[in-house]
């Protein structure tokens, strides 16, 4: 277990929670309410140490036992805990699944996962691997840790961006996902702590959680990206991570992009800390409105960071190709774990990837169009049919990060939404706790038509929701709590 942080005072705790009587509610459980906001906004760290009862009560002019029923909720709920010699400490609860697989089922538009359609150029690459394959068969067919041709071409790509990368510090893997899960598995002992960005992807919380690691989220703001750099260094200051999960370029919700010199000092935080960067770059070469800005890894030894990536979002996903990119030591310790996982990435789909990684300029330079067309429709179904929505334009990425209007609760909408058949990720998968509830991800990675659909559904569950008249078992509002 790591260390616990020196705790704020407690003027310095109740200048974050500000005035008590504003608080909707009885007076313990608003005050319990902004403390476990503060905590799943990652404002407050996991591994806090909160103030002495009396002290707080002091600083807040309530009594006592309404900081001490306060911290009782708390513990109920699972962001805090008792600790022998610590007092009452930060946690953060288990995630719950609010996250499914994609869905094949005909009629069911999934706007749940942001992946667009195979791109053109995948049948020729796949032809133009079958014409290689045959002179391979006289092989074994396994390549531990990638074909050499494909490690030198994701070299070269590494490289044009300009990180330059030798065929040895490059792992290829079964996908994105898999490269984060061999990365945590070899890395991570139990109880370690993750930086994470929150809101986040979903898929990294369950897989910190699946190698004995510890979620430590730190705030993202669209708005004001380099704020991350200010909530890192104070979450690695106070809870000792041993990792650190970044998103760089359009990170997945909320499409927030780090300036150049904001990912020189971000990584510097990260190394000054002590803490190994893994950065994933599904997204780093989807900018639609900006051009490419230096890879993160640029600015530091290459012991500092482990970059992932691959080919799902640019080509598709039923391409499992990924891959991991570290310095050569790192490297060969990870594809140890790789090979003892999975003996090797499938021959025939790693030659396709190697050929289409020749022609990746081309992929997605078709692939930014697509989405710079999709992304159109999509903000101006949502201007005209769902005005009071805030829906912030993303420079590049898949996906807008809505705010839902004063009430609005992105668990129903869902709810409602599937009995018609769209399949929607609510808020609160992005992050811990009870946090996002009053946001919704839309990925515009569908043609214009499932969009202007999708948009026309949501209009129609949300006025259901509000007048009380969705019937069919649509869930009314709840209270965000």
């Amino acid at each position: 277990m790591p260390p616990v942080a020196e705790q704020s005072t407690p003027r310095e705790l109740a200048s974050l929670i500000g005035p008590v009587d504003g608080l909707p509610g009885p007076r313990y459980a608003g005050l319990a309410r902004r403390i476990r906001d503060l905590v799943t906004a990652g404002s407050l760290p996991a591994g806090h140490r909160l103030p002495a009862e009396r002290e707080l009560a002091a600083e807040l002019d309530v009594s006592r036992v309404t900081v001490a029923s306060a911290y009782r909720v708390l513990r109920d709920e699972g962001f805090a805990t008792t600790r022998h010699g610590s007092g009452t400490v930060t946690e953060l609860p288990a995630a719950g699944s609010r996250w499914l697989p994609p869905s094949n089922r005909p009629g069911v538009l999934d706007l749940a996962h942001a992946a667009p359609e195979a791109a053109p150029a995948l049948v020729d690459a796949y032809a133009q691997a079958m014409a290689v394959l045959p002179s391979r068969l006289g092989e074994h067919g396994y390549a531990t840790g990638g074909l050499p041709e494909l490690r030198t071409a994701i070299a070269e790509r590494f490289a044009a961006r300009g990180l330059p990368t030798d065929p040895d510090q490059v792992v290829v893997t079964a996908g994105v996902g898999d490269a984060t899960a061999v990365v945590l598995e070899t890395l991570l002992q139990p109880g370690d702590r993750v930086l994470v960005e929150h809101p986040t992807y979903p898929g990294i919380l369950g897989q910190v959680g699946a190698a004995g690691g510890r979620c430590t989220p730190v705030a993202v703001d669209a708005a004001d990206p380099d704020a991350l750099i200010r909530a890192a260094d104070l979450a690695a200051r106070q809870s000792s991570p041993r990792l650190a999960f970044v998103m760089p370029d359009f990170s997945n919700p909320t499409g927030a992009r780090l300036s150049a010199a904001g990912r020189r000092r971000l990584a510097a935080t990260l190394w000054q800390h002590g803490v190994l960067a893994v950065v994933d770059e599904v997204s780093a070469e989807l900018h639609l409105d900006e051009g490419p800005l230096p890879p993160f890894a640029g600015s530091l030894p290459d012991a500092a960071t482990v970059t992932v990536g691959g080919l799902s979002k640019a080509v598709w996903g039923g391409l499992r190709i990924g891959w991991i990119r570290t310095d050569a030591a790192l490297a060969a310790q990870l594809g140890e774990t790789l090979g003892r996982r999975q003996l090797s990435v499938g021959l025939l789909d790693q030659l396709a990837a190697t050929i289409l990684l020749g022609r990746l300029d081309e992929v997605l330079e078709q692939r930014r169009a697509q989405l710079r067309e999709r992304r159109g429709v999509l903000l101006a179904e949502l201007a005209r049919l769902l005005p009071e929505w805030e829906a912030p334009v993303p420079a590049g990425g898949l996906s807008v990060w809505c705010r839902l209007p004063p009430g609005g609760s992105s668990a129903a909408l869902a709810a409602g939404a599937a009995q018609h058949g769209l399949v929607l990720a609510e808020g609160r998968a992005f992050g811990t706790g009870h946090a996002f509830d009053d946001h919704l991800r839309l990925p515009f990675t569908r043609p214009a038509d499932e969009l202007r659909r999708a948009v026309a559904l949501l209009a129609q569950v949300q006025a259901g929701l509000r007048t009380g008249t969705a019937g069919d078992g649509y869930p009314q509002p709840r209270t965000v709590v």
